[in-house]
């Protein structure tokens, strides 16, 4: 699925929506993850990227080959770039997400993003490292954490999941982490 397939899925759900991808390929998702990105910027809305260094570095080449002035982005904090391992280590304790501390430290992200009125769309990538690390259970408790934080602040949710993550039950435990998303992009 194109460009066009990605921006349709969005625009179809409604703002609080919670979705994810279970993708193969780092070059397709990468793709996907610049369009929701750009879309949020052209539209006004703020973009918050919580990711792996590897992944924002992805990114941002691809923003700035479409033609974003990523510091302009940047410095109005219309674009927030996150490390996700150090966000996890602002609430997880004891391989567990704290809902005060996630509320704490994510909220903070949020309010620095919709500063001005804008609306908000994030990117996480944190409960992949942490189903990664085995913590399926703490998983998806920070799914229902940030579905609640969604519903309760309207903005929209991306998450993502490389398919090689699953292994041992593959079928089923992809089952399981859609089960707890809104809505799940399927590519062509």
């Amino acid at each position: 699925m194109g460009k066009r397939g990605f921006d349709a899925f969005w625009a179809e759900l409604a703002p609080s929506s919670h979705a994810v991808e279970i993708y193969e390929d780092d070059t397709e998702f990468l793709e996907h993850l610049s369009e929701f990105v750009a879309g949020g910027i052209l539209t006004g809305e703020a973009a918050i990227v919580i990711a792996t260094p590897a992944h924002r570095e992805g990114l941002m080449r691809r923003l700035r080959l479409k033609g974003f002035d990523i510091d302009a982005a940047l410095a109005s904090e219309q674009l927030l770039l996150l490390d996700a391992d150090e966000m996890l280590s602002r609430f997880v304790v004891n391989d567990w997400p704290q809902d005060l501390l996630f509320h704490r430290a994510i909220g903070e992200v949020l309010a620095r993003a919709a500063s001005d009125g804008r609306k908000v769309r994030a990117f996480g990538e944190m409960v992949a490292l942490m189903w990664a690390q085995g913590l399926c259970g703490a998983t998806i408790k920070l799914e229902h954490l940030w579905t609640d934080l969604c519903r309760k602040l309207e903005f929209s949710l991306f998450c993502a999941y490389p398919k090689a993550g699953f292994t041992a039950d593959a079928t089923e435990d992809m089952a399981r982490v859609r089960r707890v998303h809104s809505a799940t992009f399927k590519a062509a």
